[in-house]
């Protein structure tokens, strides 16, 4: 988490967002058909390559106001990497990165201009199951094989029947990241990654322990043995109504953008090619409310057990378009997303002034996380000694890397 230079003390506000991309999700922007700019490589599928511009923008003036009339105290910039595999905010808290943070405000890409309060998404935790069996020739000698590939299918099949009795609220997905080599081989190592979640750690945590049960169930039943790795893990976001309502007031201060009729144009045509509903770009911002609880999970939400924090979202994306599909990554370098983003700058810098000069407005927000954290006490689910694993993408972007480089600006932003 990095500091802006030159100012230190307190209040300290941070902004929390991230700057990752997606696997697979290369895509030529303003192209409404397929067409990777690098084939398979990563891509922007969620618009995060809009973040880190809104929230320089919103730092760089933040730091020019202060300067200029004497404003004490810090603003810090929190890029979480691997948002995606929720891969690092929890180690974060963990060190202790937060503890001097008066409030927090988180920063997302959406197709309006929005604040809210409330619990935000879903409770998350990821972890890889590997069995290890025993080869054999699955023709001449199958019986002295151990099927480490069956043991994964039966952990699949297992955690299918627990579904039904599984409360409404819970999600879980996997991929089959080692399902053996050929078809003649028995294979000695299978492997699964799983994603649980739920409405609160808790009930995602309840899950999670009937699938590792489940998963040693596999093992016993084809002979195997089992390791599991803890991989991610995520709370939901605990967002202050407090701190919300000061960013609703410069929300609608700011207001939407005035889009041209050019681009409502493109924003339908792109809709309709997509097959969603044709609505073009909203007009109105979103009026100030309790947001309803996503099913999507994000590593920042550790965070907000730890300090008060606020939401802002802001109008780079288009209505209808999904995140996490290739279409999402067509439109965040558009007229639309620039505008979008000069919007919530405004809206988020003006934002962290008022809070760095409103301490009765800190005080309460943070007398009201007070209450609201206890309701469901924060735990860590990073295991002992467990460290990030920083080489988690490394293969890829150095596969990537010398296509994707020939597309880099190779400039630096200058603020005037």
């Amino acid at each position: 988490m990095k500091a802006a230079r030159g100012f230190t003390g307190r209040p300290k506000i941070a902004i929390v967002t991230e700057i990752d991309a997606l696997p697979g999700g290369s895509q030529t922007p303003g192209e409404f058909a397929r067409k990777p700019m690098v084939q398979d490589g990563p891509g922007h599928m969620e618009g995060h390559n809009t973040h880190g511009g809104v929230a320089a923008m919103a730092a760089f003036a933040v730091k020019q106001v202060m300067a200029r009339h004497s404003i004490p105290g810090t603003v810090a910039l929190s890029f979480g990497p691997a948002e995606e595999q929720l891969a690092s905010r929890p180690f974060l808290v963990r060190e202790g990165y937060f503890k001097d943070v008066d409030a927090i405000i988180y920063l997302h890409i959406r197709d309006t201009l929005n604040t809210g309060f409330g619990v935000g998404n879903y409770a998350a935790i990821s972890s890889v199951f590997t069995f290890h069996g025993k080869t054999a020739h699955a023709a001449v000698a199958p019986w002295e094989g151990k099927d480490a590939v069956d043991a994964v299918v039966l952990m699949d099949i297992g955690f299918d029947k627990l579904r039904e009795h599984l409360r409404p609220t819970y999600r879980a997905h996997r991929t089959i990241t080692a399902g053996g080599i050929q078809p003649n081989i028995i294979a000695d190592k299978g492997q699964i990654w799983w994603f649980v979640r739920d409405a609160s750690m808790p009930a995602a945590k309840e899950t999670y322990d009937k699938l590792v049960k489940i998963a040693e169930g596999a093992a016993l039943m084809t002979g195997t043995t089992m390791d599991v790795k803890y991989a991610a893990s995520a709370w939901p976001q605990l967002v202050s109504r407090t701190v919300a309502e000061a960013i609703q007031q410069n929300v609608d201060l700011v207001g939407m953008p005035k889009w041209t009729e050019e681009e409502q144009l493109r924003a339908r045509d792109f809709q309709k090619s997509a097959g969603m509903p044709v609505v073009g770009l909203q007009t109105r911002v979103t009026p100030f409310g309790g947001r309803p609880q996503a099913t999507s999970s994000n590593d920042n939400g550790d965070v907000s057990w730890v300090v008060p924090a606020g939401s802002l979202n802001f109008p780079s994306a288009i209505s209808g378009i999904a995140a996490h599909e290739w279409k999402a990554a067509v439109f965040p370098v558009s007229s639309i997303s620039h505008k979008g983003q000069v919007a919530g700058a405004k809206v988020l810098a003006a934002s962290i002034i008022d809070l760095l000069t409103s301490p009765d407005v800190l005080q309460k927000a943070r007398a009201e996380f007070e209450v609201e954290s206890k309701k469901t006490p924060y735990f860590s689910l990073l295991p002992p000694g467990t460290k990030p694993d920083v080489d988690m993408n490394r293969a890829d972007m150095a596969k990537f890397r010398p296509e994707m480089q020939k597309f880099y600006l190779n400039k630096s932003p200058r603020f005037n």
